[in-house]
């Protein structure tokens, strides 16, 4: 079977045909070289309108990367046509394998963002024989093309977040769809404000705002402010993760209260040694050794063990079904709270009482969305950066975040390289 016969098969041509291949030595490696050569009859297309007209000149052979064969790297050769266009001028062609002044094919471009997923881009890049630009201006024209070809119609659940990204206060907004059977970025927006919100409800556009029913979030005054004021037909829902998060930073807060008056008093602090994640853990995730030290801790009357007290009852308000006896639960454990004259905890029973309607919405959703999803998916985040060794551009970062984590549709391609 003949190598022309091969690139029919997974890499056809409309109004062009393959012609003679050949192998050549560059830089002490085979290169495997397949020229292109138009048809007879194939019509000369403008590359700015697509219209067809008559062949102006010739420019020099331009070579293009295409995918490799058996490890062989393989170029298409072809010599530019310009044609002159009746609306455009004179103007260079347009082909079917490569868009604009681009030296790399549409087929190697999908070959490596497909690849870039399993990959660092720096092994993607290493692995097919090509740079780290290359990869990343390959993972940009496919993150291109998706995000103009997506389709952001019926979204009904979305979930709100920032994440750091770099040292310092680096942060972005990310907006996830939460829909049943389908869980994706759809937002990216550099630092953790207002406006970086109210853009992705400007791109999202009235209509589908309209069409929200339940927005995930955390307690981000501005992030609240813009969802009350773009989508208060939709429930806002502050879940028992960032709430469950906040108040074991106040149990932790009162056992280095704690600790401190101890030892500036003179009594023994090492009771409340190596206790924090005692404190802090469930009580089904603790080892041991953990286990055994909290048992002892816990026969002692101190302050840490009424904060850990109050932590563990509270744990009963997330079971609860009704939002009415929920609610009711909640206001005797604020009570309580309250008077333990436990200054963290008292400062968490306010913020609760303040956002109360908000976190009673995770019931009346039934518990069917939570910010614990987009927790999740900000691992995801994590690991793609850390895959990449980390990005210094936030516009890299943006291209791979949607890369990973988007579902964007890809060009279509007569033939698959890779799964």
């Amino acid at each position: 079977m003949r190598i022309q016969t091969l690139l029919n098969v997974c890499h056809p041509l409309k109004s062009f045909v393959y012609g003679r291949c050949r192998l050549t030595l560059r830089g002490g490696r085979l290169v495997l070289v397949a020229v292109i050569r138009p048809r007879k009859n194939g019509k000369v297309l403008c590359s700015v309108c697509g219209r067809a007209g008559r062949c102006y000149d010739h420019l020099d052979t331009r070579e293009f990367d295409f995918v490799p064969l058996w490890n062989i790297p393989v170029r298409l050769e072809y010599p530019m046509r310009r044609v002159h266009c009746p609306d455009c001028g004179v103007r260079v062609e347009r082909v079917p394998w490569a868009d604009g002044k681009s030296h790399t094919t549409k087929a190697f471009e999908l070959f490596l963002a497909q690849w870039a997923r399993k990959l660092s881009w720096k092994e993607t890049a290493a692995s097919f024989g090509t740079c780290w630009d290359t990869v990343y201006r390959s993972v940009k024209a496919v993150v291109a093309y998706g995000l103009a070809h997506r389709n952001l119609d019926g979204i009904e659940a979305i979930g709100v977040d920032e994440i750091q990204y770099g040292k310092g206060h680096q942060y972005l907004t990310v907006v996830y769809q939460l829909d049943a059977g389908i869980r994706r970025l759809i937002y990216v927006g550099k630092e953790r404000t207002a406006k970086t919100l109210l853009r992705f409800f400007f791109e999202l556009g009235k209509e589908r705002t309209a069409l929200l029913k339940f927005i995930c979030s955390d307690m981000w005054a501005p992030y609240l402010k813009v969802i009350h004021k773009k989508a208060p037909q939709a429930l806002n829902i502050l879940d028992r993760f960032h709430i469950v998060s906040h108040l074991t930073q106040a149990v932790n807060q009162v056992r280095v209260d704690e600790v401190r008056k101890l030892k500036d008093r003179g009594y023994d602090e090492t009771v409340l040694k190596h206790t924090k994640y005692c404190f802090l853990k469930n009580p089904e995730n603790l080892t041991e050794k953990q286990q055994t030290k909290l048992d002892d801790v816990l026969e002692y009357d101190l302050k840490s063990v009424r904060a850990y007290l109050l932590k563990e009852s509270f744990q009963l308000f997330w079971d609860y079904d009704s939002p009415y006896w929920a609610e009711w639960y909640l206001d005797k454990w604020c009570n309580r709270a309250m008077r333990s004259r436990l200054e963290p905890i008292k400062k968490f029973v306010k913020t609760l009482r303040a956002h109360q309607p908000l976190i009673m919405n995770w019931f009346k959703a039934k518990k069917g969305y939570s910010s614990g999803i987009v927790e999740g998916l900000n691992r995801k985040v994590n690991l793609v950066t850390r895959k990449a060794f980390g990005f210094r551009s936030y516009e890299v970062l943006k291209i791979a975040l949607f890369h990973t984590m988007g579902a964007l549709p890809e060009p279509e391609s007569p033939h698959r390289f890779c799964g």
